[in-house]
């Protein structure tokens, strides 16, 4: 009986998360990962709306993230380093982001990634 429970809870929840996706989702959440973990090359122009000129250009493999108020950060690596620069985006200042390759991931498959760090804590203390 409790076998027969769980069968069913798990292809339950098997079919609701089969369904709540379609492939335009799992392609941009795939890109979204690679672009993450700067694999994808990107074009970002940051830009006056209200005048049209260009105040901000950066191209390269990078992460945009919204922070606090208005900010957009880009993250990005670079020779083997990294660096983190901020646009403030107002009601004058805008911005477009474009993927400058193609990127081939896959339509049918996700992934979890899990720090493994926490699948196996271990704390240590030092005694003298």
């Amino acid at each position: 009986m409790k076998k027969s429970i769980k069968v069913l809870l798990l292809a339950l929840l098997m079919t609701v998360i089969m369904t709540g996706c379609t492939q335009a989702d799992r392609v941009s959440n795939n890109l979204s990962q690679e672009a993450d973990s700067f694999n994808i090359t990107r074009k970002l122009t940051a830009f006056n709306q209200r005048t049209g000129e260009v105040v901000f250009v950066a191209v390269g493999n990078f992460s945009l993230q919204k922070e606090g108020d208005g900010d957009l950060a880009i993250v990005g690596e670079d020779d083997g380093g990294y660096y983190k620069h901020f646009v403030y985006l107002s009601s004058e200042i805008g911005y477009t982001c474009e993927q400058l390759r193609v990127k081939q991931v896959s339509k049918y498959k996700f992934t979890i990634n899990y720090n493994p760090k926490y699948l196996f804590p271990v704390d240590f203390d030092y005694i003298d």
